[in-house]
């Protein structure tokens, strides 16, 4: 093998690697950056316009509900979370700890919770105890289980799964 073969071969061997280098590297960027995005990872503070979480499904599951959410915040009882109750019983500025001394109502009862995405009524949002009630509702409050905006909260008519 004469020089100007071997060079061509070191040239053609050192490109190769750069290339696989390359991709080597854009994989591992993607690898990350769908990790960062996954809900498992997402982070319990609140963006700027605040946390949000939307009932996306209800179906029956036994004597109770499976409800699915979708949420711009992880939960976590010990930081911010989810409050869920029934509609007709309570009003959103009463399903927390401010109720009272801040929106001047009677407390309500509601299941402070974290199951995300899928969570399984109970305790206060049990179908056992709803009454006549069809519409659950969801928001997000805060350590002290306080609503955080009593603007932001979602409904959905659960009266066919009941």
């Amino acid at each position: 093998m004469n020089s100007a073969m071997k060079k061509h071969m070191v040239s053609a061997g050192r490109r190769y690697l750069a290339n696989l280098t390359a991709v080597f590297g854009v994989v591992v960027c993607l690898s990350i950056l769908g990790a960062a995005t996954a809900p498992a990872d997402m982070p319990n503070a609140c963006p700027v316009d605040g946390c949000e979480v939307k009932i996306v499904s209800v179906a029956r599951a036994g004597q109770e509900l499976e409800v699915t959410f979708s949420s711009n915040f992880k939960p976590d009882v010990s930081k911010n979370h989810f409050h869920v109750w029934w509609g007709e019983n309570y009003t959103v500025e009463q399903v927390g700890r401010n109720a009272e001394p801040v929106h001047g109502v009677k407390q309500g009862r509601w299941h402070r919770h974290d199951d995300y995405p899928v969570y399984i009524t109970q305790g206060a949002a049990s179908t056992t105890v709803r009454g006549d009630a069809v519409t659950l509702c969801v928001s997000a409050a805060d350590r002290n289980h306080n609503i955080l905006d009593t603007a932001i909260y979602h409904c959905i008519n659960a009266g066919d799964e009941l």
